[in-house]
């Protein structure tokens, strides 16, 4: 990830057309037009079809569920719609998924292929991922337990006990490179990753804080510094279940001592750019789908081929 490139989830090529949501007919009037579409998301997977692109299904043909979501229609024409074309997530079960496409290897994660999908399919599978997640953890009332029903096309959850309405929710993370008087940059690994797997550090924003002072905590409980000149950078949705990633650069002096935490950061070390180049065939370093990733490529200055790639070379 290069200067001025956005993050790769953090691209879109669709008009989310709030407005209809409210239309009680919504998908009765989808169903009667011939370029409306639907992804199936079974697990959180979907296919691929051609060209690596998002397999959608006309949504007139989608299989019956549960939980159907208008995502919003297209800003352009695409190979598979024209513009405007409504597209919907249908999420199925496990009978449909096999009935579908029984090799459950061909069912591929965000994770896998987010990097290189198109910006209007990386915008469509990370929306619809999010929505996926927020459905199968709301599926009862918080506050008296009875089942919700879905309405405003999918964006809402209601209770009709208490009547009381539940929306999509948002975890709000920060994600920081900081970088030393050296232009050295610093990068952790956790204690449950592989020995060499390393990634700059983040941590979620707590209540009632602001980003700043997260940033700021944040890095000092896992490092043990003391970040100064902390500016944005840019961010992404990272939709494992629910978070935004907002990705910041900082400064830090080496002469502080580097102090893992222990628990969640087990092991610290700076990095040149050299260095970097020198092991990253050996690194296990951030899926390329990941702001981490896209952060350490933007102060390394071009893309690195890291261990991650090798191993991950010929799966899904």
């Amino acid at each position: 990830m290069i200067q001025n490139q956005l993050p790769p989830l953090a691209r879109q090529a669709l008009d989310r057309d709030y407005l209809l949501r409210a239309n009680p007919d919504l998908f009765t009037v989808l169903r009667s037009q011939s370029t409306s579409t639907a992804l199936l998301m079974h697990k959180g997977k979907v296919l691929l079809g051609q060209d690596s692109a998002l397999s959608l299904v006309p949504f007139s043909n989608a299989p019956s569920s549960e939980v159907v979501v208008y995502l919003g229609k297209t800003l352009q024409a695409s190979a598979f719609c024209p513009a405007d074309s409504g597209i919907c997530l249908v999420v199925i079960d496990q009978a449909q998924a096999d009935s579908i496409e029984s090799d459950s290897n061909k069912w591929i994660s965000l994770r896998a292929s987010g990097a290189g999908l198109s910006d209007l399919d990386a915008g469509i599978f990370t929306q619809a991922l999010a929505l996926a997640n927020w459905h199968q953890s709301h599926t009862h009332c918080p506050r008296c337990g009875n089942p919700t029903s879905i309405e405003q096309g999918g964006w809402v959850r209601k209770c009709q006990v208490d009547e009381l309405e539940l929306f999509p929710r948002t975890d709000p993370a920060i994600i920081v490179s900081i970088i030393d008087e050296h232009d050295r940059i610093l990068l952790g690994s956790q204690g449950t990753w592989e020995e060499n797997k390393w990634s700059i550090l983040a941590g979620f924003v707590e209540p009632g804080e602001s980003l700043e002072a997260a940033l700021v905590r944040e890095m000092r409980e896992e490092s043990g510094l003391d970040v100064f000149d902390a500016s944005y950078t840019y961010s992404q949705a990272w939709p494992y279940p629910a978070s935004l990633m907002l990705g910041f650069s900082a400064r830090a002096n080496s002469s502080q001592p580097l102090r893992p935490d222990g628990e969640e950061i087990t092991k610290l070390r700076w990095f040149s750019r050299e260095e970097l180049a020198g092991e990253a065939k050996d690194l296990l370093l951030p899926g390329r789908a990941s702001i981490s990733r896209a952060m350490i490529e933007l102060w390394f200055g071009k893309e690195l081929v890291s261990a991650t790639e090798k191993s991950a070379h010929g799966k899904r």
